[in-house]
């Protein structure tokens, strides 16, 4: 028995793609759009966004905080698996990639689930954390401690570690989170490497596995995700 993953070819990942993506229309339409921009590596692939939208699906979410949305790629997919009663906040900085976003939710028939906050994500988890009610940007969102179903963060990655303790006390028990780049194309095991991102990212690594609160399986999808789950 082989402890390595196979190598994924060119080949290998369109065969991926043609048996386990079932795309809408309009999230292609949003895909297209994204790679003419100059920042489209950062949008997720197809195939992760599958996978999210399935672990939203087996996990039964109903409230979802996304850190991180860029132009709407994740969000999509996360919105479409929630039940009609589902909600997801949409934590970015950028007006002007979410603008691109927005367009889509309402292309997909989606937005009536979806809430944006503009502006710093560690502010707006520390808001959701202390509010006794729903904020004027987020109606109808549970808030609160133990509050949320599923995390998804993809944002600053140095700024992972501080955004765990936040998520942890956000997550009900049994409430995933899913991490983002936890491989980041090799870096975290190449100690040369040592840019505040692939430091942050070590870090995070590092504080998950060290989590007796938490259980861990870091899967090696895109550029690695991790799914923790709250005991």
């Amino acid at each position: 028995m082989s402890r390595k993953n196979i190598q994924l070819t060119e080949k290998l990942e369109e065969y991926i793609f043609r048996f386990s993506v079932r795309e809408p229309s309009s999230f292609q339409k949003l895909r297209e759009e994204t790679a003419k921009l100059a920042q489209a590596n950062m949008q997720i692939s197809p195939e992760e966004g599958q996978f999210l939208n399935i672990l939203t699906k087996i996990s039964g979410a109903k409230k979802i905080i996304e850190i991180g949305t860029f132009t709407g790629y994740s969000s999509l997919c996360f919105a479409s698996a929630l039940p009609d009663d589902g909600k997801i906040l949409c934590c970015d900085i950028s007006e002007e990639w979410t603008k691109i976003a927005k367009r889509y939710w309402k292309e997909s028939g989606l937005e009536h689930k979806i809430h944006l906050k503009i502006g710093s994500a560690l502010e707006t988890l520390q808001v959701i954390l202390d509010s006794k009610t729903s904020p004027s940007w987020a109606p109808n969102f549970d808030v609160g401690p133990s509050s949320v179903d599923l995390v998804f963060l993809d944002a600053d990655k140095e700024n992972y570690p501080n955004y765990y303790p936040l998520i942890l006390k956000l997550l009900k028990p049994g409430g995933l989170l899913i991490a983002d780049n936890v491989l980041w194309d090799g870096s975290v095991a190449d100690d040369s490497h040592q840019e505040p991102s692939t430091v942050g990212i070590r870090k995070f690594n590092e504080l998950v596995s060290n989590d007796p609160n938490v259980d861990i399986s870091m899967v090696p999808i895109a550029d690695g995700v991790s799914l923790v789950r709250k005991l």
